[in-house]
């Protein structure tokens, strides 16, 4: 059951109120159950989205059996995480890259997300089982001789830290295509992610190298006044992108849904117009008809 962030409808109250010993507490909830009381309910539920433990702490005298909170409490909603490793790098391992979620409520009491906070807080050294769900993503495993071009500012970057160590193993027995890949976030020094890791990859003859005519290129939204983004990263590349386009790239992003995915489709348009000469409205044809030959694949999440 869900009880430590789902937020209970009015129903619940109502259903309460039918158990509340004390008969302040059984007025109160009749009255968030009733019509006039849809604003007050709203005040102190909706808007605060109020959880169902924090309501029954608020009602102490309501005594709910198991039963009626088991029909009237949603189920824990699984939670959804790209894999950030890479089998062949470790075998017998899953890297998950999580972000802590976190917010304020309009009466600015600090809330966490329920799982990443429970995973935030685990200790390594101590073995969890926790039951898990493999499902088939929405960014193919692309072969060792497909050049990349990368996109994953925040955590968009999980899914490209397994292809670049997959790379980096099968670089080893033989020769392996440039990977171009485009990092953001807020600041270098606070969240960075794997930055060691980029950077090793990104030395002489590495996947991620100039050298081998890829190359790792980061930014950094506030580190100074004006804000930078991958976009303007991409564009710094334009010549770089545009070839590794001629050459069969396959464009992987990753991240946020909110303005990131259609903004970097805006700025491959805004590149293929330039290098190739032609209209955006032929260089926006030109995308699509790369996405329906599969060259083109987007994961992006709330």
């Amino acid at each position: 059951m869900d009880i430590a962030s789902a937020s209970p409808r009015r129903y619940f109250f109502e259903v309460m109120s039918h158990f509340a010993i004390a008969e302040h507490e059984k007025e109160r909830l009749q009255y968030f159950a009733s019509p006039e009381g849809r604003d007050d309910l709203y005040e102190y539920n909706q808007k605060e989205r109020r959880t169902v433990l924090e309501v029954l702490e608020d009602f102490p005298s309501v005594e709910m059996p198991f039963d009626w909170l088991v029909q009237l409490v949603p189920p824990l909603k699984t939670r959804a995480f790209s894999i950030s490793s890479s089998p062949i790098a470790h075998p017998q391992e899953v890297h998950l890259t999580v972000s802590v979620v976190s917010w304020s409520t309009p009466f600015k009491r600090k809330r966490f997300g329920l799982c990443s906070k429970w995973l935030s807080e685990l200790d390594p050294k101590q073995g969890v089982l926790v039951p898990v769900w493999f499902q088939k993503g929405l960014l193919p495993a692309p072969s060792p001789s497909l050049p990349l071009i990368l996109i994953g500012p925040g955590t968009g970057c999980a899914p490209f830290r397994g292809f670049i160590a997959e790379r980096a193993v099968e670089s080893q027995t033989g020769p392996t295509a440039p990977i171009l890949f485009f990092f953001g976030c807020r600041n270098k020094e606070d969240d960075f992610l794997y930055r060691d890791f980029w950077q090793l990859h990104s030395q002489e003859r590495g996947v991620l190298s100039e050298d081998k005519g890829g190359g790792f290129y980061a930014a950094f939204s506030r580190d100074q006044p004006k804000k930078v983004y991958v976009q303007h990263k991409m564009t710094e590349c334009s010549k770089k992108i545009w070839n590794l386009l001629c050459e069969g790239a396959s464009v992987y992003i990753a991240g946020s849904s909110t303005k990131m995915p259609s903004d970097v489709m805006s700025t491959f348009e805004e590149i293929i117009s330039k290098e190739s000469g032609v209209p955006k409205e032929d260089a926006a044809r030109w995308l699509r008809a790369l996405e329906k030959a599969g060259r083109y694949h987007v994961e992006a999440w709330s």
